[in-house]
């Protein structure tokens, strides 16, 4: 079987990531002003564009390291720890 270079790798991690994330980012402020939920915190100067920008790497943070652990699970166990 033939080895998958890297860098596929990664990007088979990082584009379906990115994906779900815009769409998750577009989702959850829809639902809630970002100006809303930062008003009693220390982060009230944050502008909206600044929350929005903020949101959409944490949800691809989030949907990167949920991409890499399916990917991660999916390989088949090594023989010789049986």
């Amino acid at each position: 079987m033939q080895e998958i270079p890297t860098i596929q790798r990664i990007i088979a991690i990082l584009w379906p990531s990115f994906l779900t994330s815009g769409i998750a980012t577009v989702l959850f402020f829809t639902a809630f002003d970002p100006q809303h939920l930062l008003m009693y915190t220390d982060f009230a100067e944050i502008s909206r564009l600044g929350a929005y920008t903020i949101g959409f790497f944490l949800f691809w943070m989030l949907t990167t390291v949920t991409s890499a652990l399916t990917c991660y699970f999916q390989r088949p166990c090594d023989k010789a720890n049986n």
